[in-house]
């Protein structure tokens, strides 16, 4: 196989793995599936470049250089990324605000940690320097008078070099703390000024998930620029209630035999009645 054969391959794996990427998140709504399927796909194509690269010899180390600097880290950075994003989505808390903009806040220090911690190629890799590429992307042929990763010796030296795996997390990081810092924006709007009355919701948990997702779905929340997380959130705040599992009950709505919009129909009688008896 020519290299540049090779090459537009490997860009072509790149191209639908980015619109394999973007259609699963159009579609699924449930978060923690979303991410599931994409870290599916991704490793997928992973396993698919790693069986090309085992089977193709590059014609020069330029080439061998430009691979594992420019085209195989966009691969485990989206990797990186989206692990990254399915472990905050486990792990953060579901309803104190504040609690989670701490959690954001303490995920956007570890990124800031690790750049410090390897600031030298961070500069290095950022400036666009190459004076030390033949020891950094080339496979066996790492300086062991540099730093190298700890566990460089559990890694597969036919698909890794010394360096390529820290820019992967240099370019996951940065889509990662892009993400931080706009969720941490986009919380805002549920910040409550203080009234002197409390509220507290008196149905049903079920209820009151229909309803909430009766106006997701109508985009009556900020014209519909608003994750379905977000109104649960505000809601879990506002009313002082666990939601829980919502993704689960919206289901189980969407299984239900007779009415499935129940609460919706409730409200729409009662409101109706009111009118009627109004009008007598």
């Amino acid at each position: 196989m020519e290299t540049k054969t090779f090459f537009r391959k490997v860009t072509l794996i790149k191209e639908n793995l980015t619109q394999t990427i973007d259609h699963i998140c159009s579609i699924e709504q449930n978060r923690i599936l979303c991410l599931e399927s994409v870290l599916m796909h991704i490793d997928q194509s992973i396993r698919t470049l790693k069986l090309m690269v085992s089977e193709f010899v590059f014609e020069n180390a330029a080439d061998e250089i430009y691979f594992f600097k420019y085209l195989k880290p966009y691969f485990v950075a989206e990797y990186i990324y989206f692990s990254s994003l399915l472990n905050i989505e486990i792990l953060k808390p579901k309803a104190d605000l504040r609690a989670l903009k701490k959690y954001y806040d303490k995920e956007l220090l570890k990124i800031k940690q690790h750049q410090l911690k390897y600031q030298h190629f961070y500069d290095y890799y950022y400036r666009g320097a190459t004076y030390l590429d033949h020891k950094y992307f080339l496979r066996k042929s790492y300086d062991l008078k540099m730093r190298l990763p700890e566990n460089l010796y559990n890694y597969d030296e036919n698909f890794t070099t010394s360096h390529d795996q820290y820019i992967s997390c240099f370019v996951a990081y940065e889509k990662l703390r892009n993400y931080l810092t706009k969720s941490i924006k986009d919380e805002a709007f549920v910040q409550v000024n203080d009234v002197n009355i409390n509220l507290s919701w008196s149905s049903s948990k079920v209820g009151l998930i229909e309803l909430l997702y009766g106006l997701y779905l109508s985009k009556t929340f900020n014209h519909g620029n608003i994750e379905l997380s977000q109104i649960m959130r505000w809601a879990e705040h506002t009313f002082s209630i666990e939601l829980g599992n919502y993704h689960k009950t919206i289901g189980e709505i969407r299984a239900r035999k007779n009415s499935r919009t129940k609460f919706l129909s409730f409200l729409a009688d009662n409101l109706d009645q009111y009118f009627y008896d109004k009008d007598e």
